[in-house]
């Protein structure tokens, strides 16, 4: 089976996670609403909260009333969309990222993320729980490798794990494309491979479809066009514009070896047709001469002396023979088979 991309919402039941940072620590998970709003007036503290699956009141609640974030990037955040961008709100940015995982029989799922990132807060959306957001979360209470001490130290994070998330997605692409390669070029013909190749690059040009407006998107934090990222932070992104660099050259590596191997596997289903053509076309040749024969004898005609012959019959079978056997041999020295 070929590597499927879906989009899909997944089943899942809603979740809203709140962490509270202070000077780089965790120093409060999952608060309740009152505490939370006192968290976000105090300048001092970091807060990230992720929203997965939120109800229409959840996210009102959150992105109306506690951030008072504008109603058009509400509208996209909650709005699916697998165009990647950034817009920039001057007190905080809006991003819509995609993040990729391997599904069961070779399939791949794309996630939607949206994160609003201003100087002391994060604030990530998305309707599908995704596995590298929940490994960085799992590090944060853990408190294993992060140290939180600006936001845009989290989106960071948030947005390299979402680029990590493409490798094994790109690797099991590679292995379908070695599949198929080595298919198209061996000898034996067990399935037709020309709609599984046709299908493979079409889901290798739907993933990078989706990649290169997020290379762009990193790229212009990259560039530090933001205020809300700290300069000593934008090699971190591009960092990770790299990484989004590499998986696209990745990709397009292995489409054009799809476009070799189907290249190779039409030249050679051509090249099979045409010997299975050369050789009825030699068993054709080879009878001719018997056919001639019968024809010409078959004509009825009263007065054919040669067949009054005694040995007509042999010597007619004779020349049949060595006429067939001599159109064969012909037919071999120009190796039609």
């Amino acid at each position: 089976m070929g590597v499927e991309v879906f989009t899909e919402k997944e089943e899942n039941s809603h979740v809203i996670d709140s962490f509270v940072f202070s000077e780089g620590k965790l120093v409060s998970h999952n608060l309740e609403w009152e505490a939370l709003r006192l968290a976000r007036a105090d300048k001092g503290l970091i807060v990230w909260i992720d929203l997965t699956a939120p109800t229409e009141e959840e996210t009102k609640k959150v992105l109306e009333q506690l951030f008072e974030f504008h109603p058009l990037a509400i509208e996209d955040c909650v709005t699916r969309s697998e165009l990647s961008k950034v817009e920039d709100y001057e007190d905080y940015l809006f991003m819509i990222v995609q993040s990729a995982s391997a599904g069961t029989e070779k399939s791949v799922q794309i996630h939607e993320l949206n994160m609003f990132l201003g100087k002391e807060f994060l604030v990530t959306f998305h309707q599908d729980p995704i596995p590298a957001l929940t490994l960085l979360k799992d590090k944060v209470v853990k408190g294993v490798g992060l140290q939180a001490r600006g936001a845009d130290r989290l989106a960071h994070q948030v947005l390299d794990l979402a680029a990590d998330s493409y490798l094994p997605v790109v690797d099991l692409m590679t292995q379908e494309m070695e599949d198929v390669e080595e298919k198209s070029l061996g000898g034996e013909r067990k399935e037709d491979l020309s709609k599984r190749i046709l299908k493979a690059r079409r889901r290798l040009s739907g993933l990078r479809q989706i990649l290169r407006p997020q290379r762009e998107t990193v790229a212009r934090l990259a560039r530090g066009e933001s205020k809300l990222i700290r300069t000593q932070l934008v090699p971190y992104f591009r960092d990770v514009q790299d990484a989004l660099t590499r998986i696209d050259e990745r990709l397009q590596g292995c489409n054009d070896r799809m476009m070799v191997a189907f290249d190779v596997y039409t030249n050679r289903s051509a090249h099979e047709a045409n010997e299975g053509i050369k050789v009825l076309t030699a068993i054709t040749a080879i009878t001719i001469p018997p056919v001639v024969i019968g024809t010409w004898y078959g004509m009825n005609f009263r007065i054919m002396p040669e067949l009054e012959h005694p040995q007509a019959y042999w010597w007619l079978m004779l020349v049949t023979v060595l006429l067939m056997v001599g159109m064969g041999v012909w037919l071999k020295s120009k190796r039609w088979f």
